[in-house]
């Protein structure tokens, strides 16, 4: 199985925990919801689908309602399939979230899990921001130590570039640093709407405090991470 296959895999398992989903609804949540997916097509989701099911993961439904059975049998239309998730698909989409190695900290992995934090436990979530942090700050390294040989001989606009990936990359590492302080301190997700106080979350959900993906980013000391 390819890593970007796995990861539709995940996706899949985690969206048909929430509810179950005609290929229609998923590949727009999947579109919508992970930005990671933005580009895929039905070509992509309904192999995915055929061997969760396979799996026994997933089982398919015809109609999401006895409405939607009648009126496709009186048209002549194939109804719609509706897949839900197994009691298999649920245990095996667990062990997914638990799961905290050097994958779950690249780019397109790191994004699908995150997209899934409010059903992961905070242990797994801290293994995860600050595998991604420790993950982002080696780039980073490795970015500046690049720019450093390389500047004397590169042109203007390669070093705006090169410039541009390390504040990218830095950026997001200050919003891992503000994540890791959040998940440290307890704070739940949703406590600013309520004058922000402060609730414990010890099994899985609010993930505390969270600043957003598009927040400007408290200006810490640099530390790297990435999505």
């Amino acid at each position: 199985m390819s890593r970007r296959s796995g990861i539709l895999e995940f996706a899949v398992l985690g969206l048909l925990r929430e509810s179950p989903m005609h290929g229609y609804e998923l590949r727009k949540r999947l579109n919508t919801s992970l930005g990671v997916f933005r580009a895929f097509s039905y070509g992509t989701l309904y192999p995915c689908l055929k061997t969760l099911v396979a799996n026994g993961w997933l089982i398919e439904e015809a109609g999401s309602t006895p409405e939607d059975a009648l009126a496709a049998s009186l048209t002549g239309r194939r109804a719609k399939i509706v897949y839900r998730l197994t009691a298999e698909g649920k245990d095996h989409f667990e062990d997914l979230l638990s799961q905290t190695g050097p994958d779950a900290y690249e780019d397109e992995h790191f994004a699908a899990r995150f997209a899934f934090f409010g059903q992961t436990s905070r242990d797994v979530r801290m293994r995860v921001l600050e595998g991604r942090r420790s993950r982002l700050e080696e780039r980073l390294e490795k970015m500046r130590a690049s720019f450093t040989r390389t500047r004397e001989r590169l042109d203007d606009y390669t070093l705006e570039l090169q410039r541009h990936g390390m504040e990218s990359v830095e950026r997001e590492v200050r919003w891992l640093n503000e994540l890791i302080e959040s998940e440290r301190a307890g704070r739940d997700l949703r406590s600013p709407a309520s004058g922000g106080s402060a609730q414990q979350d010890t099994t899985h959900g609010a993930s505390g405090g969270l600043p957003r993906a598009g927040d400007t980013p408290r200006t810490d000391t640099p530390d790297d991470t990435a999505t």
